[in-house]
C-alpha cells in the first residue's frame, strides 16, 4: 500500500532530472538515440551527423534525395520529437 506522499521511481526521476536541470540533456540524447525509430533504418543510415543545440535539431544527411524527403517532413519530425519529449525540446531543424 503507497503512502500519499509516495513517489513511483519513474517520478522520482524525473523529479531529480528537473532538479538537477539535466532533463533537457537528457531528452535531447534520448531523441539522437531514438533517431533510427523515428525516421527509420534507411533514413538513419545515411545521418552522417546529428546534434541539438539551442532547439534546433542539425542534421547531415548524405542523400539528397533523403534530405529533400526529410525537409519536406520537417514539421511532422518537430511534432513528434516534441510530442515524445512532452514539451518544446526543438523548434527547427537545420541540415548542414
Amino acid at each position: 500500500m503507497r503512502k500519499a506522499n509516495d513517489k513511483s521511481l519513474k517520478e522520482a526521476i524525473e523529479q531529480m532530472l528537473q532538479v538537477y536541470k539535466i532533463k533537457r540533456r537528457f531528452d535531447e540524447t534520448a531523441i539522437i538515440a531514438g533517431w533510427p525509430e523515428l525516421v527509420g533504418k534507411p533514413v538513419a543510415n545515411r545521418t552522417k551527423e546529428i546534434f541539438i543545440h539551442d532547439k534546433k535539431l542539425f542534421l547531415r544527411i548524405e542523400s539528397s534525395v533523403i534530405k529533400n524527403e526529410l525537409m519536406m517532413m520537417r514539421t511532422q519530425i518537430i511534432s513528434k520529437i516534441n510530442d515524445e519529449a512532452k514539451g518544446i525540446l526543438i523548434e527547427e531543424i537545420i541540415f548542414l
